[in-house]
């Protein structure tokens, strides 16, 4: 079993994934689950190495220069770390197989991260020849998801949002004096 971050629970062979993680196994016993709204979770395995892993990001890439601690929310950091932790296991890049959840719009009026998380996800395989072999993404509820990495089989259920609730009030942001304009999400 290779780990970054994430903390298995052995007892239930059980690993939760949250933000800024990504696991590795070759163990069939073994069940990776997360919790996803805008975020975006990439399940890819090789099937003949019987080695599959998840990571769960935050954010696809960033605008400017990150420190090294910062880059673990980044999808470009994680799918990476998620894709060369494979290979080292021995997956094989033309054998990959994947399928993407998350990506939801959870807050309405902002900017819709959860699409940009999507869009990011799918050209990223796209460009490294990854095959999609099945998505979850968008909409406006969260995923609880479960995936066994050694087999590919994946379960999701949709949080369903209670339109019925209050919706959120955001204060008005008081631009500085100096101009400055900031984009909260």
């Amino acid at each position: 079993m290779y780990a970054a971050n994430a903390a298995p629970d052995i007892r239930q062979n059980k690993v939760n994934i949250i933000q800024g993680e990504y696991f590795v196994t070759d163990d069939p016993n073994v069940v990776l689950t997360t919790l996803l709204g805008s975020c975006v979770a990439a399940c890819i395995r090789d099937p003949v190495a019987c080695v599959g892993g998840m990571n769960h990001f935050l954010l696809p890439g960033p605008e400017v220069r990150m420190k090294v601690s910062e880059a673990e929310r980044y999808g470009v950091h994680l799918m990476e770390l998620l894709v060369n932790g494979l290979l080292q296991r021995g997956a094989r890049k033309d054998r990959l197989e994947a399928k993407l959840f998350g990506g939801a719009r959870t807050i309405e009026g902002l900017s819709d991260i959860g699409a940009r998380n999507a869009v990011f996800a799918e050209n990223f395989l796209r460009n490294e020849e990854i095959t999609l072999i099945g998505s979850s993404l968008g909409g406006d509820s969260g995923r609880r998801l479960q995936f066994w990495p050694v087999s590919g089989r994946a379960r999701q259920a949709v949080m369903s949002s209670d339109k019925n609730l209050p919706p959120v009030v955001v204060a008005p942001i008081q631009k500085p004096r100096d101009g400055g304009e900031v984009e909260f999400f």
